[in-house]
């Protein structure tokens, strides 16, 4: 979709770091999106800026004043990006970590009994603070098994196993093994048709990069991001709770205020790299609308970059030119099936007679870089039904090309070809 506009998608990848080259490689193409995005070049920039700064928050100065300011148009802006209409915004140590905390806080702020919900699909960031949260205040765990073939999980498997003491659920947005995202607010309404004031936490790490989030539909409490996985940096996450939800008894400051969840002096350079996202996705919005609102502009955003990004993964399965897709060469087991409207910028393959850490291998010696997947504590829930002892995951992103689909397809074909 990018490139049927003149100069689009240069543009684009001209606003990104090391988007064809790496420092340590060379050339290559950079298909390992959902281990973390590409830099914007802003992030780069304003990091440096705001690490020079020797000032505090909370100062009788005008540096503090800035610094207090710079805080406040962030959390201002992310609250536009998430489309949240109420609750707060803050930041913690990584996505993980503030998935822990607000599970946490969830346990031990729900009522007493009942039990806490999960599914098999989710990342063990939830899956794990839900396990063993759920195990310290005496619940049992609920797992709702996804779908083997589709690589998802939908409403009416957790309309099966929710039941009125359902205290705490979790939902994972999209999957970074499968590549396919939920239907959160149709999970969510599932929830609460049964039980009504369960606590609901999402995991948005692996969806936030590939288009709509839309808090105010989704009838949730919390909701958690990585920020180096939608095009920011390392060291930090950011968290959305509700109202209902900050109200709980949490981790603080004795004495301080009670709507505080951060811990500390926070990164003042972190909050204004994320104010660097929301201005690059507006701009982005803008070459699809005229609209000058900030939300009608990120929502161009979001649209633009799941249809470019279908339209790519659709060449990668189905074959672009005269190349043929994964899905035509022999042995390549595709997980989660080719015909999937699930399926967000990724695609994870298993090869049969090319195991998958050759074959990362042999395609980072043709400038391709992918990452593999095992059967261990991050992927075996995954994996393991699939009797898959590992696969491989192709992660793209909306700065990504068709052009460099065909030289990820051409080194596959190669790859795969039976041995003579």
């Amino acid at each position: 979709m990018f490139e049927t506009q003149p100069g689009l998608i240069d543009d684009i990848r001209a606003r990104f770091a090391h988007v064809d080259t790496c420092p340590f490689q060379g050339p290559r193409v950079f298909f390992e999106n959902a281990g973390g995005a590409l830099t914007l070049n802003s992030v780069v920039e304003t990091t440096a800026r705001y690490a020079a700064i020797p000032d505090n928050q909370g100062r009788d100065n005008p540096a503090s004043a800035a610094l207090v300011a710079t805080i406040a148009k962030a959390k201002a802006d992310a609250m536009v990006m998430l489309n949240a209409d109420g609750g707060q915004v803050f930041v913690g140590e990584s996505g993980t970590e503030l998935l822990f905390r607000m599970i946490r806080s969830a346990c031990l702020g729900a009522p007493k009994g009942g039990n806490v919900l999960g599914s098999t699909l989710e990342h063990p960031a939830s899956r794990s603070a839900a396990t063993r949260w759920a195990e310290l205040t005496n619940r049992p765990y609920i797992s709702v098994p996804h779908d083997n073939a589709t690589g998802a999980v939908e409403a009416a498997d957790y309309a099966a196993h929710v039941t009125p003491d359902t205290r705490v659920a979790t939902i994972l947005h999209t999957s970074p093994v499968t590549g396919m995202g939920v239907d959160v607010a149709a999970i969510s309404a599932a929830i609460r048709a049964v039980s009504p004031e369960c606590l609901i936490i999402v995991d948005g790490i692996q969806h936030a990069a590939h288009g709509h989030i839309d808090i105010a539909s989704y009838g949730i409490d919390g909701y958690a991001i990585s920020p180096y996985k939608v095009f920011s940096r390392h060291g930090y996450g950011l968290a959305w709770i509700s109202g209902r939800m900050g109200g709980l008894s949490h981790d603080a400051l004795a004495g301080g205020p009670a709507e505080n969840w951060e811990l500390g002096t926070r990164d003042t350079g972190s909050y204004a790299t994320f104010s660097d996202v929301v201005d690059y996705l507006e701009w982005l919005g803008s070459q699809f609308t005229d609209s000058t609102d900030r939300r009608a502009r990120l929502g161009a955003a979001g649209t633009a970059i799941h249809a470019h990004e279908k339209s790519l993964t659709d060449a990668m399965l189905s074959g672009i030119g005269n190349l043929k897709g994964l899905a035509d060469m022999e042995g390549v087991e595709i997980i989660g099936g080719t015909d999937n409207p699930r399926r967000e910028g990724l695609v994870s393959v298993a090869v049969r007679h090319v195991p998958s850490d050759e074959l990362v291998k042999r395609l980072s010696e043709q400038g391709i870089r992918v990452h593999i997947r095992k059967d261990d504590h991050y992927s075996g829930n995954i994996l393991k039904p699939l009797n898959l002892s590992s696969c491989v995951r192709v992660s793209l992103c909306h700065y990504n090309t068709h052009q460099e689909v065909a030289q990820f397809l051409t080194a596959m074909q190669e790859i795969t070809a039976p041995p003579a």
